[in-house]
């Protein structure tokens, strides 16, 4: 009887589960689902959240669809997530598991996501250096903490416990007092030094930092725990991984060779390659660069050029044009978001280069928070859909090809391209502005994302 590992992705914009055959190491079953769970922001904060019971209510949903008969044979069950948010809960009121073989979110905070702007560069520089090689920006879980801190510190008296999206879901399915974090998502919060694999208590504790919601670091490609309680029919007592980061898992499932470098496209942009077995990082943290060194397995790293603007500017870019077309008075259906997405891909395959310049940096980079977009060298003859489609396209690349150079790339040794993405599966113009600012060969990867991953990362670990 074949048995199989449940890997689930709780992203930005959607969730997948997906049914991994331990022995053959193929995609069994597949199903994906939009979360739809964004809350809009009114406080003036730039903040931007999540509903949490949305999202469990869609991974339970998602998980429900896989097959009946295989959900009975699971073996293990990873997980993988957004980085960098933070979600607060109640030790042991987290979760209900009375409707039965599933469980709904109860008394937790609203998921702040990575995506979080409420950390202003002032409020950000009046917190302590961290002893890490990674930076801390807005969005990253230490520093909202710190913020709640400062602005509402009645808001985290009602909690005992923090983590990832991720890491939440794994503690609601074991059972768990407190959280566990693997040191993926735990740098991902700030102040956790990698080579120790320690948070920075001292420097929290004299900063008053709640150290209570720190959760406790295991390895990465660890066990968390098991299943406390039948879920979907998957029994109780199944293995259950410490959640990782999506990033991660995403090169883990196409980085198949040393000499890969993997460009992601999702909500986001990355570009990856792994730096070599004995590499390790600054001893502190280099803001200004558009290079950070990520913990990946075994206290190897990935040396990443994490971008904030990728498939985002594009759907701003939809969003924006539906919103002009509203106010021209044009309804109808060719205001879904979704076709008009495919009408400017048309326009821009039809404009096979462009003299528009455009820097799509509408959400700043980590490394420069303040350099925003701009569009230059207009001309009369350039303003066609065709032509700004293929000159966002083009700005996406050329913004991730800035923060870290093809030379650089050559000097690492790497040989070829991966790409994997939503945003790049998608959209064949970004793909062909792939190839064309690459000298190296460009694949797609099969299989290029994090619900894949993180179960193959059990398949080899477990």
């Amino acid at each position: 009887m074949p048995s199989y590992i449940l890997g689930l992705d709780v992203g930005t914009t959607s969730i997948k589960a997906i049914l991994l055959d331990r022995d053959s190491r193929c995609v069994a079953a597949t199903h994906s689902i939009p979360t739809t769970s964004d809350i809009s922001d009114s406080s003036g904060i730039k903040a931007k959240e999540q509903d949490t019971v949305q999202i469990i209510d869609t991974l339970n949903r998602c998980v429900g669809l896989l097959p009946a008969d295989k959900l009975q044979h699971v073996c293990s069950i990873g997980l993988s997530g957004q980085m960098h948010g933070v979600l607060f809960w109640r030790e042991k009121n987290g979760c209900n598991w009375s409707n039965g073989d599933f469980f709904t979110a109860r008394d937790t905070s609203h998921l702040i996501t990575w995506q979080d702007g409420r950390c202003t560069s002032g409020f950000l520089s009046s917190l302590p250096q961290p002893d890490s090689h990674l930076s801390v920006a807005t969005g990253f879980g230490c520093a909202t903490i710190f913020w709640y801190m400062k602005h509402r510190p009645e808001f985290l008296e009602d909690f005992t416990t923090a983590g990832t999206i991720q890491d939440y879901v794994v503690s609601m399915l074991c059972g768990l007092g407190g959280c566990v974090m693997t040191p993926q998502n735990a740098a991902s919060w700030g102040f956790f030094n990698t080579s120790s694999n320690q948070w920075n208590t001292d420097i929290l504790k004299g900063a008053g930092f709640p150290l209570r919601l720190l959760p406790q670091c295991v390895p990465s490609g660890g066990l968390a725990g098991k299943t406390c309680s039948d879920w979907h029919g998957i029994p109780a007592g199944t293995p259950v991984g410490a959640a990782m980061g999506d990033f991660q898992c995403s090169v883990y499932s196409c980085m198949s060779e040393r000499t890969d470098a993997v460009l992601n496209i999702s909500t986001s942009a990355q570009l990856t390659y792994a730096m070599p077995a004995e590499f390790k990082p600054p001893h502190s943290p280099q803001p200004a660069s558009p290079i950070s060194f990520f913990p990946y397995f075994d206290s190897s790293y990935l040396a990443v050029a994490a971008s904030l603007n990728g498939g985002n500017v594009l759907a701003t870019f939809v969003e924006m044009l539906t919103a002009w077309m509203k106010e021209l008075g044009v309804t109808g259906a060719e205001l879904n978001d979704s076709c008009l997405y495919e009408k400017l891909i048309g326009c821009a395959l039809n404009q096979e280069t462009s003299d528009l310049r455009m820097s799509p940096t509408i959400l700043g980079e980590r490394h420069s928070p303040l350099c925003l977009g701009q569009l230059t060298n207009i001309s009369a003859s350039n303003l066609s859909l065709g032509h700004v489609t293929r000159a966002l396209c083009r700005g996406v690349l050329d913004n991730i090809i800035s923060m870290m150079p093809a030379e650089r790339l050559q000097q690492a040794g790497v040989s070829r391209i991966v790409g994997s993405g939503s945003a790049l599966a998608r959209n064949e113009v970004l793909r062909q502005e792939v190839e064309r600012v690459f000298p190296q060969p460009v694949v797609y990867g099969q299989n290029a994302d994090s619900a894949v991953g993180v179960a193959m990362v059990l398949c080899d670990r477990l």
